[in-house]
């Protein structure tokens, strides 16, 4: 899925712009066979990225530009995703057409469902296959405003990088699921990816993403509330979050109640969701998830994944996005490797674009 997607394969950076850090990925090799080449992540300075607008241009393209430098990177190709709420995803039944008759078809299709006039956005669509009925065809449909691609098309020129594809955040994830995990047929993993501050919900059966949805919160609102109620400067509560103490005497244990309470703010965005997916799922036997994996930042909040599987009931974990793709231990730290796995879990999806 991409709105941009130019010229013939060739080694592609997978760049996730995240609202906290930037992220960066160069893989080689080939499906199922794929191996690190680089990787770079550099924290960017609070409130460079608010509500998904990039506030600083110049401080984000340098910390891109830092990226490249500082890991060696050869190749100015990029791919990027985007989420949150210039962001429209919607799996849509129409009667069986050719992809001819869709083509023509599909923007007024579109205008029911995408809630910006469709001047205002870059369309894509991927017909999915016949649906469970056999009399029609169920189309992924995704927009995005344009104003937001622009601000990263933007980014990544300044920074003289080009801009080869734009995908969705979530389906990057779930790139990144399906060469770690092989997923059965059968099986339902809601694979969730806790940013700083969008929260994306992937339900998938098998490969196919059967309900997608982007949350505003994410663990910006650990580090709010902290601050607030601690009285503590942003890197404390930042340190404080991820289970350290802080220089003015805070131990982990006194933040853990209110780390709890956001954590159930989580909690109850996620109930919500499936409980949605459930009511609106025609297929019965697919709307029972077996597992939870949670990717991004957020996912080591200490305790999350723990309250995640009591409260949830299944088996929940943090995201291995390194579990089939093989590193020199000559040239990268295994801690590092470890520490980093479940936050590069987009920018190691929009990576495999390039093999693929």
């Amino acid at each position: 899925m991409g709105w941009f997607d130019f010229g013939k394969k060739k080694s592609v950076i997978g760049l996730d712009i995240g609202s906290s850090a930037v992220k960066a990925v160069e893989l080689k090799g080939s499906r199922g066979n794929y191996e690190l080449v680089s990787i770079g992540h550099v924290q960017l300075l609070s409130d460079t990225i608010v509500d998904g607008h990039i506030i600083d241009l110049n401080h984000v393209s340098d910390v891109i530009n830092r990226i490249f430098q500082e890991q060696n990177i050869k190749t100015n190709l990029v791919g990027t995703s985007v989420s949150g709420h210039s962001v429209i995803v919607k799996k849509i039944n129409l009667p069986i057409m050719s992809p001819e008759e869709l083509g023509e078809q599909i923007h007024w299709e579109a205008e029911q469902y995408i809630p910006f006039a469709l001047d205002e956005v870059n369309l894509s669509y991927e017909i999915l296959g016949n649906d469970a009925s056999g009399n029609g065809m169920d189309v992924l449909l995704v927009a995005c405003k344009k104003d937001k691609i622009a601000q990263y098309t933007q980014v990544i020129n300044q920074a003289g990088k080009q801009l080869h594809f734009v995908d969705v955040d979530s389906f990057a994830v779930q790139a990144a699921y399906d060469i770690n995990y092989k997923p059965q047929p059968t099986t339902t993993v809601a694979l969730l990816d806790i940013g700083a501050s969008v929260m994306n919900i992937n339900v998938v059966r098998g490969s196919q993403s059967i309900f997608t949805r982007d949350i505003s919160v994410g663990g910006n609102q650990y580090t709010d509330l902290l601050q607030k109620e601690l009285n503590l400067t942003f890197d404390e509560a930042e340190n404080l979050k991820k289970g350290m103490p802080t220089e003015s005497g805070v131990k982990p244990e006194d933040a853990q109640p209110l780390i709890q309470s956001v954590s159930e703010i989580l909690a109850l965005e996620v109930q919500k969701t499936l409980d949605f997916f459930r009511a609106t799922s025609s297929m019965s036997d697919s709307s029972k998830v077996d597992r939870m994996l949670v990717s991004g930042g957020s996912s080591k909040v200490p305790g999350l994944t723990a309250y995640l599987a009591e409260r949830f009931g299944v088996p929940v974990e943090k995201f291995d996005s390194f579990r089939t793709i093989k590193y020199n231990s000559k040239n990268f730290d295994e801690g590092y490797i470890r520490e980093l796995s479940p936050n590069m879990a987009v920018a190691i999806g929009l990576a495999l674009r390039s093999g693929d």
